[in-house]
C-alpha cells in the first residue's frame, strides 16, 4: 500500500474471521471483507465509497466458502474472487472447481447484460496457456492446468471479457504471479501466472497498464503470491 497507493486493493487467502476494517480506515480506505475461520477469506480496499452487491456466488446455496465479493465503487462493478485449487484431480475437490467455473460464468454473461462496467480479479488458479508456466511438463496433472479447466477460462474471454494483462504483452514469455516456496523456485523464476483481471468490453478500452510486481515475492517470509496491478484511465 505503500509503495503502490492503489486505489483500490483485492486481497485473497485472508485465512482468518477478524478483518482490521478500522485500521485500514486510518489509512484512508474503505473495506468490505467475506471471511471464514482458517480458510479462504477475500477483501476489497478502496479510496472511494464501496456499495456491497453481493458476498456469495449464485448458484448453491450450499456453498459455504469465502470466496467471492462483489462491489460497486465509482460505478464500476469490482469483483474479487478466490477461485478453488481443485486439486487432487479427479476427486470432488476438482467437480467442485468446474461447477464454481460454470457458476461464475453464468454471472459473468448476467454482469455484461446489466450495462455496469466490470473487472474481475483475484487468484484464479488457472494457467490460461502453456506461455504462462516456465514448464508445461510439471503441470500437466495439476488441476490448474487441466483441460477443463482452461477451457472453462476461455469460454469466459469467449463471452468478451479481456484478459488484461496478456493483452497487452502478447507473446511475452517468464511472466508469472506465483512461485512455490521450494528448489528455489522464485530466484530460477519457475512460476505460473494464475492471477488474473479480466474486463467487460465496456471496460477494455480504459485499460491503459498492466503488469506483475515481483517486489513483495522477494521480502522476507513473502506469499507465495505478488501482486499484479492494472491501471484505467478515468473517464
Amino acid at each position: 500500500m505503500a509503495a503502490r497507493q492503489p486505489d483500490v486493493l483485492l486481497l485473497q487467502e485472508l485465512k482468518g474471521t477478524e478483518f482490521p476494517s478500522a485500521w485500514f480506515k486510518e489509512q484512508g480506505y474503505d473495506s468490505a471483507a467475506v471471511t471464514q475461520k482458517t480458510y479462504n477469506g477475500v477483501a476489497i480496499l478502496s479510496r472511494s465509497p464501496i456499495e456491497v452487491l453481493s458476498t456469495t456466488l449464485v448458484g448453491d446455496e450450499t456453498d459455504s466458502h469465502a470466496r467471492f465479493l462483489e462491489v460497486l465503487i465509482r460505478g464500476i462493478r469490482v469483483v474479487d474472487i478466490y477461485l478453488p485449487n481443485g486439486n487432487p484431480v479427479g476427486t470432488p475437490k476438482f467437480d467442485y472447481k468446474l461447477a464454481w467455473m460454470d457458476r461464475l460464468t453464468q454471472e459473468m454473461q448476467r454482469w455484461l447484460a446489466s450495462g455496469v462496467p466490470t473487472v474481475i480479479g483475484g487468484d484464479f488458479n488457472v494457467i490460461p496457456e502453456d506461455i504462462d508456466c516456465h514448464k508445461p511438463a510439471s503441470w500437466v496433472r495439476d488441476a490448474l492446468f487441466q483441460p477443463e479447466t482452461r477451457a472453462r477460462y476461455q469460454a469466459m474471454l469467449a463471452l468478451g471479457y479481456t484478459d488484461a494483462f496478456r493483452s497487452l504483452h502478447p507473446g511475452e514469455l517468464g511472466q508469472f504471479t506465483f512461485w512455490d516456496y521450494f528448489r528455489q523456485a522464485f530466484e530460477h523464476n519457475r512460476g505460473v501466472r494464475i492471477d488474473h483481471f479480466l474486463l467487460s468490453p465496456d471496460l477494455a478500452p480504459r485499460l491503459e497498464r498492466c503488469e506483475v510486481d515481483r517486489g513483495p515475492r522477494a521480502l522476507e517470509k513473502p506469499s507465495d503470491h505478488t501482486p499484479i496491478v492494472v491501471s484505467l484511465r478515468d473517464l
